[in-house]
Formats: structure tokens, sequence, C-alpha cells
């Protein structure tokens, strides 16, 4: 996690941004008192800019950021701190973060196999939104890092020292904490286990917005499901619920290779309680959430029995909470 040097407010209000592979998030929120979350009073988002300068992806969390303010009577400086729950993998440049994410920078993959229509390989994030906010704290953290610290404090993960938050969206991501402590990594990238492999990884196997060939990524992310199976991700899981025999069965074929990424995630860390969000899972976890149960449990008993796999607590919410997470002086790694 980063930060920028405080200031004083006299406002209170918070700042959430959630920069994710489809689209940006600003809310404003009131801090809860008593251990409760925040009062989320407004939010704005747009689908994430993919154009232009690589300045783009922070110019348009800025110009969010003013919307849903200037709809509250509020300037920047008002704010009492930012938080920005942002897609990873992070880089460091001049001690700054930038993001380096396959499904907003089409340079990663090289030119020939770039997802998206720029050539980008990382874009600046902290260091244009540290300028532009002055002296008001802005804290950042990998999207699924902060989803974990909201998870813990509000949501489905309370008081669970050996946990994990998956988010199964348009890309795979997941928080880490063990022994009570959150897991963060050289630069802020524990938890990219969507760029591991659970299966194929030969000549055959799909690309990746990041170059892999075969990772879980790319073989069942949201934004890879309609070049892979020839179908976008919603309709398929809609007809799978419908019980189209031949939906269900690639959505069982898709939930076998989660479920491996599930298991190794427990076999490695002797996980208690995994919660799960993200648009692919939340939007049809009645049917999601048994196929995984069923592919986690059917391995290795002595390390998965007793396990819990349970929804994320805060719902479709938990990318607002989660950038708003970052600004408690409670949240793991904030200095």
């Amino acid at each position: 996690m980063a930060q920028t040097p405080a200031s004083s407010s006299s406002n209170g209000l918070l700042a959430g941004i959630d920069i994710g592979g489809t689209k940006v998030a600003v809310c404003l929120a009131r801090p809860g008192g008593a251990g409760a979350a925040p009062q989320i009073l407004d939010r704005v988002h747009q689908p994430t800019a993919k154009t232009g300068g690589p300045d783009a992806l922070a110019r348009q969390a800025l110009a969010l950021l003013d919307e849903v303010c200037a709809r509250q009577q509020l300037g920047r400086a008002q704010l009492a701190g930012v938080g920005v729950s942002s897609c990873g993998p992070f880089v460091k440049q001049g001690g700054h973060i930038e993001v380096a994410n396959p499904n907003i920078c089409g340079g990663l993959a090289g030119a020939a196999d770039g997802p998206q229509d720029n050539d980008w390989v990382q874009v600046p994030l902290q260091a244009p939104l540290a300028q532009a906010l002055g002296g008001t704290p802005l804290h950042i953290a990998n999207d699924a890092v902060a989803a974990l610290e909201a998870e813990r404090r509000w949501g489905a993960l309370t008081g669970v020292d050996d946990c994990a938050y998956v988010t199964w969206s348009t890309g795979v991501g997941v928080g880490l904490c063990v022994d009570g402590r959150v897991l963060a990594g050289r630069n802020g990238n524990a938890g990219h286990a969507g760029h591991t492999f659970v299966g194929d990884v030969s000549g055959s196997a799909p690309v990746c917005g990041c170059g892999n060939r075969g990772d879980v990524e790319s073989l069942v992310g949201g934004g890879s499901l309609a070049a892979r199976l020839g179908v976008e991700g919603p309709a398929l899981l809609a007809a799978a619920q419908r019980g189209d025999a031949q939906a269900l069965a690639q959505v069982r074929g898709l939930c076998t290779l989660m479920g491996r990424l599930l298991y190794n995630l427990v076999a490695t860390l002797d996980l208690a309680r995994i919660s799960l969000g993200g648009a692919v899972f939340l939007h049809h976890q009645a049917l999601l959430l048994a196929l995984l149960r069923e592919q986690l449990h059917q391995h290795f008993p002595v390390l998965t029995r007793g396990v819990q796999l349970v929804p994320a607590g805060l719902g479709a919410q938990v990318g607002d909470y989660a950038a708003l997470a970052l600004l408690s002086g409670q949240a793991s790694g904030t200095r």
C-alpha cells in the first residue's frame, strides 16, 4: 500500500476509487462509528479508459472524483482521505505505483496479441493522483487485497485469521491473510494467482493479456470467455442456470479450473475460509458456489475438510468498501 503525507480536513468525508479492467467507480462516504462500515453517500462510474495517452486512467479517476464531489458541493481539498483499490499488477517507477494490468494495457502481450487497442505496458497512478490531491491522504492497494481488508472488517471474513478473498470477474484476483497478517509482497502484488497455471500451457492454450499462455485468467476470466468458448460469460451462465446441458458442462469445466486454484490456495496457506466476489461469481452464485465447493472438497480431505467457501459479505459493493477500508488506521500495511 502507498500513501501521500496527511493534512488536516474539517469535512471528514472519505473518497473511494475502485479501478477495474471493466469500469472505474468513485464513491463518497461518511466514516462509520464504533467499527461500523462507512455510509456511502454518492457514487459515479464509467467504463475504464483504454485509449489516449498512458495518463488517461489517472485523469479519468480524477474527473470522476471531481464529479462526485461537485454533486455533494465539495472540493478535493475538503476530503479527509482518498483510498484507491486498483487492479494490478503494480510496478514501481521512481518510487510511485504504476499499473500493469493486462485488461487495461494492450502492450503487455505484444503487439500481435494485446486485447486492448493501445500499446501501454504500464500506466501512472500514484504520482498524478498525489500531485492533484496535494496534501490529502492517499492510500493505494491491489483491489483484491483491499477487498480482503473490507471483508475482514465488515464482511464475511470478520474474525478469521487464515483467509482469502477471491474475485472472479473480468480477471481473477486474490487477497491473502495468514496468521492474521495480510500479505502484500515486494511490490504489493501478493495474490496474483490469476496468472498462475492450473491446466494446459501448450501452444494450443489461450493467450492471456499478460502474455502467459493458459493461465487461470485466460481460461476462466470473464474477459476471456467469449474468445475461448464462443459465447459471452453472462449468456453462458444464464443458459447453464436454465439447465442447458452443453452450457452446464462448460460451466462445470470452468469450475474445475477455478476449483484447482482454490485448492492450491488452501493447500499452500492452510486457509479456513475464502470469500468469493466479482461480477462473474456474484451474478451467478446460486449455480457457481455449489460447483466450486464440490471441486474444492474432492481434493485431499486432510487439507480441505472444514474449509468454508462463502459469498462476499459486502456483495456487489465490495469494491467501494475495499477502497474505503484503506483509509482506516487499522488497515494492514497502512503507514
